[in-house]
């Protein structure tokens, strides 16, 4: 059985602050709400055996945010995965080596949304209507997949928890 962990970058500077896109920050509120998720996720016990994550400045240190609570095996930076749609990232999950069994996959929307949604083999999990609502930054959707990586369809993988960091914003943090 294997384990599929999505996860949306955290809260990055608006386009708008004079970088290219690929070079966005996160924000003082994105860095705390990833390290938020990052406490979630060693209190529910998610462990990684790979991290997939998109080359962008945001998705990287939204990882370095959830350290050092996992330690993957390996850590994969991934050109493919900025800005990829849903069907980029499932051919990049279906390459995945079948001896690594949980996978976190750091990425963008609306791609990762459109993904999340498809692989939902029922929409009647009890964290689906928020799911299907939004995925906000700083998001994680676990799946359980019952098959090969390779033979990852849509609808193919259950979902077993949606959650997100609670809102944070500057006067929320200390200092």
């Amino acid at each position: 059985m294997n384990r599929l962990m999505l996860m949306r970058h955290a809260k990055a500077v608006p386009h708008d602050a004079g970088l290219p896109d690929h070079g966005r920050a996160l924000t003082l509120g994105g860095r705390a709400a990833a390290r938020a998720v990052r406490d979630l996720m060693a209190s529910h016990g998610m462990a990684v055996d790979v991290v997939l994550v998109s080359s962008a400045r945001r998705t990287m240190q939204t990882l370095q945010c959830l350290l050092p609570f996992i330690t993957p095996n390996k850590v994969e930076p991934m050109d493919a995965l900025y800005l990829a749609s849903a069907t980029d990232i499932l051919h990049v999950l279906r390459q995945v080596t079948p001896t690594l069994h949980r996978v976190l996959v750091i990425g963008h929307n609306p791609g990762l949304h459109e993904l999340a949604l498809g692989l939902c083999a029922c929409r009647h999990a009890a964290d689906y209507p928020a799911l299907a609502t939004r995925f906000p930054t700083a998001a994680l959707a676990r799946f359980t997949v019952p098959c090969d990586w390779s033979a990852l369809a849509p609808g193919s993988a259950e979902l077993t928890r949606f959650m997100s960091a609670p809102r944070l914003d500057a006067r929320d943090l200390p200092g």
